[in-house]
């Protein structure tokens, strides 16, 4: 199944590849497409951890939600998907709900952490311990609000602009060097919504999604 990937990149990077250990916190629309990729591109240890179960308003953007599927844990839905796409691939998964703390977590076991999680709290509790222990992190700000995915962009937190979620974390992150913490972002200014409810699209999270696991392969390679 890999025919293609190898000839693009070679043996020895594949290798590099299907040896990396990932954890990937949330499945929802960035999530769930990053997780699909990294598995479409040889990744075959992966963690994930999503407490939600699918929801009919996830069906605008998330490449788990079908109508099959409405009410199951995401988890479990997007398990099957990736066990269906590579058979052999290894992926654990967890429910819990996430809290500041992450004693739960050993993450020093990954190569690397992929944060697509809404809870800043947590956002911010996960890059603070990160960056104490030099555990790469690559964290998802804000894709809602956003309608044109040719803005999505990958940086570092400190270059982020037009995103209240990232203003938030570096404010929060006040003492740390958030040139350190990778992020995806976007330059394209927040619309309005016409509910207290985060509008957002099918293309612009999937996007974010597949611009995340190009980074992380990439780098992989890059080692």
């Amino acid at each position: 199944m890999f025919d293609r990937l190898l000839s693009l990149i070679g043996k020895e990077n594949f290798k590099k590849i299907t040896e990396t250990n990932i954890l990937l916190l949330g499945v929802g629309g960035v999530g769930g497409h990053l997780a699909e990729a990294l598995v479409r591109s040889g990744i075959k240890k992966l963690t994930i951890i999503d407490k939600d179960v699918v929801d009919i308003t996830n069906l605008n953007r998330q490449i788990i939600a079908l109508g099959s599927t409405i009410g199951r844990k995401k988890v479990e839905v997007l398990k099957e998907r990736l066990l269906d796409i590579n058979p052999k691939v290894e992926v654990e998964t967890s429910d819990m709900t996430l809290t500041e703390d992450l004693e739960e977590l050993h993450l020093d076991e990954y190569n690397y952490i992929l944060d697509c999680i809404d809870d800043t709290k947590v956002k911010v509790s996960l890059a603070k311990r990160c960056l104490d222990e030099n555990i790469v992190l690559i964290s998802s700000t804000g894709t809602a609000k956003k309608m044109d995915p040719s803005k999505l962009y990958m940086t570092t937190l400190d270059k982020t602009s037009y995103d209240p979620l990232a203003k938030k974390m570096r404010m929060e992150l006040r003492g740390y060097d958030t040139k350190k913490l990778v992020v995806l972002a976007s330059d394209e200014p927040p619309l309005d919504c016409e509910s207290s409810t985060l509008g957002s699209t099918a293309f612009v999270p999937a996007s974010a999604g597949l611009l995340i696991a190009s980074y992380v392969i990439r780098d992989i390679i890059k080692k």
